[in-house]
């Protein structure tokens, strides 16, 4: 019965040391992997067309803002953060407004409201600072019936000129303040 101990240990320490030199289990191999499926492309929302009617489109991005300085006063209109794209600067001492439009075409200025349509000459206006946008203007005398228009046109006026984008413009009480700033 001693010789079967050792021969029975030497078993066990046999089986336990091949046990130790057998290699990690191999996974099946892996199928490849699929290509991702293609991703239809981003197509644009179509702009939906503009109707025959101005009054139904929609109103161009921004507000208008309001300020007094030593000359008179301004209302800007544009996006929060950015330069005007158009604005209405009384001059008091010659009772004398400017409407202004971003932009270089001396192409005239076509005012639509709810009541008048009217074509306005434009000059260009003094350069600002290096790197500022520039604009065009036109002159008006403080009573000129076009602005009333714009005050009283229904919540919207638009400002065409060939070469640019046209302006839908919500018609805000800051254009009305500016107007009677001049009449005074």
């Amino acid at each position: 019965m001693r010789n079967t101990i050792p021969l029975f240990a030497m078993v066990v320490l046999t089986g336990a040391v091949l046990a130790g030199c057998v290699g990690k289990p191999v996974a099946p191999a892996r199928a490849p992997a699929a290509a991702p499926a293609a991703r239809p492309a981003v197509v644009p929302r179509p702009v939906p067309p503009k109707g025959s009617d101005w009054r139904d489109w929609p109103v161009t991005a921004g507000d208008w803002a309001y300020r007094q300085d030593q000359g008179g006063s301004t209302a800007l209109f544009g996006a929060g953060g950015g330069n005007a794209v158009l604005t209405l600067r009384c001059d008091a001492a010659s009772a004398t407004l400017y409407l202004s439009r971003q932009g270089s075409a001396a192409t005239p200025l076509m005012i639509r409201t709810s009541t008048v349509a009217r074509s306005l000459p434009v000059q260009p206006t003094s350069p600002g600072p290096a790197g500022s946008p520039t604009y065009v203007a036109t002159r008006l005398a403080a009573r000129d019936p076009l602005l009333d228009a714009i005050v009283y046109s229904r919540g919207r006026f638009i400002v065409e000129q060939a070469g640019a984008a046209t302006l839908v413009v919500p018609a805000w009480a800051e254009i009305a303040r500016v107007t009677e700033d001049c009449r005074r």
